[in-house]
């Protein structure tokens, strides 16, 4: 009865030390962007909060090439890369999650591209076929030249370009033309343009504050089908060789992790499995952080304790 009650004990004590080493703290990637800053934030609060483990956002760890290679090694240089896009990062999905099976993900969100009016315009402006009447470009014409103005982007964006491809594919170069600003200059025109309720056209994404902020609405567009888009924008002549006549097709934003947390940290990698993400949450914590500049940790930690019930369906 000693020895069953000594070995019992022994037990005992055995499965609480590897409990205890299985908890070793997981190192989170630093990307410089605002959503993935919040999203670091919050799965950080969540796996020192209700998980009761540690966590840390590894400073300066944003080179997506260092952090696919450490989640991979799974040393605990790093653990989790916060805001994976696909296609974007086929490369690392590629070599990590599909080939060497040592990088486990959770559900996307959607990340989309689309082209808005503010809503305030929506029952005029529905499609991009509503934009071939000549009497809606010149709402929007600033200058008197006879063209429409919409924002396409910064002069430093692919997605610039796209656009541009995008309206002369839609037979719209000869009513439209685009502007080419900053992102900061574009956002100082809509907030002037919402708040005197005057026309504007922009493209923008998902997960952005300003969807947060203005009741938007995107124009609809055919469908992507295969082929539907041929895009040759490092030529001189990209915007005549280049086609895109559809949709730009969703991207997919995963939360990725090491799956060596499994057994380093395996309440952490279950509630990295199952972390699933709102677009329109993500929305609000971009619009605190980005626009009026909250602390990261402190929206993390608002919205945890605001939300125990999804943080519960995260983790349990």
């Amino acid at each position: 009865m000693k020895l069953i009650t000594t070995l019992t004990a022994a037990g005992a004590l055995s499965v609480a030390a590897v409990g205890a080493s299985a908890q070793e703290k997981v190192a989170i990637s630093d990307l410089n962007w605002t959503g993935a800053k919040a999203i670091a934030h919050v799965i950080k609060t969540v796996i020192e909060g209700p998980l009761n483990s540690e966590a840390e956002i590894v400073e300066g760890l944003s080179d997506q090439a260092i952090i696919g290679a450490g989640m991979d090694k799974g040393d605990g240089s790093a653990d989790v890369w916060t805001d994976m896009w696909m296609p974007n990062q086929q490369a690392p999905w590629d070599k990590y999650i599909e080939d060497a099976g040592t990088v486990a993900h959770n559900q996307p969100y959607a990340g989309t591209q689309q082209m808005y009016v503010p809503s305030y315009m929506a029952d005029q402006i529905k499609s991009f076929e509503d934009l071939k009447d000549p009497a809606v470009a010149a709402m929007f014409d600033k200058d008197g030249n006879g063209k429409g103005e919409y924002w396409a982007g910064d002069a430093s964006w692919k997605s610039t370009k796209i656009w541009q491809v995008k309206m002369k594919s839609y037979g719209l170069s000869e009513l439209w033309e685009p502007e080419v600003i900053s992102d900061a200059t574009f956002k100082a025109q809509l907030k002037t343009s919402y708040g005197n309720q005057k026309p504007i056209l922009f493209y923008y994404w998902t997960p952005e504050w300003i969807h947060a902020a203005y009741d938007i609405t995107p124009l609809a567009e055919p469908e992507h089908t295969e082929g539907c888009m041929n895009l040759q924008l490092d030529g001189e002549d990209w915007l005549e060789v280049s086609e895109a006549g559809c949709k730009t097709p969703d991207a997919q934003i995963f939360v990725s992790y090491s799956k060596s947390l499994e057994e380093r940290n395996p309440p952490a990698a279950k509630f990295l499995s199952q972390i699933q993400l709102d677009p329109n949450t993500v929305n609000e914590w971009i619009l605190a952080i980005g626009r009026d500049e909250m602390d990261p940790q402190d929206v993390a930690e608002e919205w945890v304790a605001e939300n125990m019930d999804i943080v519960e369906t995260w983790i349990n």
